[in-house]
């Protein structure tokens, strides 16, 4: 048997619509599992995920959410364990920054990247992971970052919210993993999405993020999509609380 193989399995990825996301659900329709996005802006019908789920072979379910709201995180939860098919994979990787100097740093903008980076991905997590529990199985991963393990400028509210993400993989790991369920993160590099954009445009902060990372580029979406099969899979069973690095060598530097 290929212990990558993900044939009949059920994943759901937030943050679905672009970016990492976006590779992670495509990467894991290619493994053979079928896909629930979640994206606050994902379109009903012809999305590029759900074009690229569906090349594939497999179906694609979209639910437009709004991760900032607790409620609208609580309803998607309780959908979610209301359909007659479990979820067996569950990727909290949406995600937002916002940039300010920290002592100009708002509590709205506190607020609103940890509700949407920390607490959502909890919320999901608690819920589903209470059926996994039940059953014996299942696979959470959560997207942590390099601030996760350092502190970033000018971003202490996603700093923040990465740091416990990490905190959190381990401690439900802890928890978890007595009864199945592998709880694990994966911790991109500077990946050139819409997040980064801002550093990419800033042409002295661009080539001293590039000339510390030893692979000499950005990573892109795709590079992910291995370490998000390989966590989802029967090859990682024995896994439980990593956070996996996906940095290009940024951290060995």
């Amino acid at each position: 048997m290929n212990p990558f193989d993900l044939s009949g399995r059920l994943a759901v990825v937030t943050g679905c619509r672009r970016g990492i996301g976006l590779a992670m659900a495509e990467a894991l329709a290619a493994a053979g599992a079928d896909v629930i996005g979640v994206s606050a802006s994902l379109e009903a019908s012809g999305s590029a995920v759900a074009e690229r789920v569906a090349a594939h072979g497999r179906t694609f379910v979209p639910y437009q959410a709004d991760l900032s709201d607790r409620q609208v995180v609580r309803e998607l939860a309780g959908w979610l364990g209301e359909r007659d098919r479990p979820v067996d994979i569950l990727v909290n990787n949406a995600g937002t920054i916002r940039r300010a100097p920290a002592a100009e740093h708002g509590d709205e903008d506190w607020d609103h990247v940890l509700e949407v980076d920390l607490s959502a991905p909890f919320v999901l997590a608690r819920e589903l992971g209470r059926d996994m529990i039940r059953r014996g199985s299942g696979k959470i991963i959560f997207t942590a970052s390099m601030l996760s393990f350092q502190g970033g400028v000018t971003v202490p509210g996603y700093a923040a919210a990465k740091s416990g993400i990490a905190g959190l993989t381990r401690a439900l790991a802890n928890e978890w993993a007595p009864h199945g369920v592998n709880v694990n993160a994966i911790a991109p590099g500077y990946i050139s999405t819409d997040n980064t954009q801002a550093l990419r445009e800033q042409p002295e902060r661009n080539r001293s993020i590039l000339e510390r990372i030893p692979a000499g580029r950005w990573g892109r979406p795709e590079d992910i999509a291995g370490a998000t099969v390989f966590l989802a899979s029967d090859a990682a069973a024995y896994v439980h609380g990593t956070v996996i690095p996906v940095d290009g060598g940024w951290l060995a530097r």
